[in-house]
């Protein structure tokens, strides 16, 4: 029996794919829906032990590797930092990661598990799917957790409002609802959420596959989830905003006033000494 280990992390935001794919002198360019495949002659200079080892990148940054441990994945990401300037060197860049599994069995049929697929031979196509939907699930695990954190900080707003105060600044308001245009944008753009691999349109056996695993990984019903998030977001930073422009209106109308009394103080007084 044949297996296949597949474990994916999303170590950051972006990775630049052409930076890195000029590093190792592959001369292709690569748009934001490629995926740059990096075998045993380009890992053999960074692993101790490349042998029938591959790991696919992503460029909303991802990394998959295929029958590579967990240190193995962080001796390349070290690696990439050294040639991407733009990722950065965090402890804890495991913190997102999935685990998956891919066994031949001969005469057997193609089952679906949550943490193993059953295939009676290696299809080209395997991998690369599973590859795919393990990428997409951790980055999501990544952006579902920094939304947490964008919740966590209206939230904190939102205690103030409770208590009759609003000190959010026009510039830290800013911040938030750009943060939360991020992740929208990430779910829908970055990481093709809504787009099937480009394999499976000439491919039955390929599209198939990853549909289950995209449902066996909820992909979908996380990115509804996420979408219904960010469209609450907006919404309460939309009544902030609200809040913030009536507030300086009313500052605004006590300055016309306070300025009015002014000046009708000063005409008083020139009349009564003049």
């Amino acid at each position: 029996m044949q297996t296949l280990e597949f474990l994916a992390v999303s170590i950051t935001q972006e990775i630049n794919l052409n930076q890195i794919a000029l590093h190792f002198g592959i001369n292709k360019k690569y748009k934001w829906e490629d995926i740059l495949i990096l075998k045993e002659p380009e890992l053999k200079g960074i692993l101790k032990e490349a042998e029938e080892k591959t790991v696919y990148c992503f460029y909303f940054g991802c990394l998959v590797g295929i029958n590579c441990t967990k240190y193995d994945l962080s001796d390349i990401y070290n690696y990439l930092c050294q040639i991407d300037s733009g990722i950065d060197r965090k402890p804890d860049h495991h913190k997102y990661s999935e685990f998956y599994r891919l066994q031949i069995k001969e005469n057997s049929q193609v089952e679906v598990h949550n943490n193993y697929l059953v295939a009676p031979k290696n299809l080209d196509f395997y991998p690369k799917i599973i590859a795919i939907v393990l990428a997409r699930s951790v980055a999501l695990d990544r952006i579902e957790d920094n939304l947490e954190k964008v919740s966590d900080d209206i939230e904190r707003v939102i205690e103030y409002l409770d208590k009759g105060k609003f000190t959010i600044s026009d510039n830290n308001l800013a911040k938030l609802s750009g943060k939360i245009v991020r992740y929208k944008y990430n779910t829908i753009s970055y990481l093709m959420l809504l787009d099937k691999p480009d394999i499976t349109w000439n491919n039955e056996g390929a599209e198939i596959l990853f549909l289950e695993l995209a449902d066996l990984f909820d992909l979908k019903e996380r990115y509804e989830s996420l979408r219904h998030k960010t469209e609450n977001l907006m919404d309460i930073t939309e009544v902030f905003a609200m809040i913030t422009h009536a507030k300086r209106g009313t500052r605004l109308e006590w300055m016309i006033i306070i300025l009015i009394a002014l000046d009708i103080v000063i005409s008083i007084m020139e009349k009564a000494f003049f």
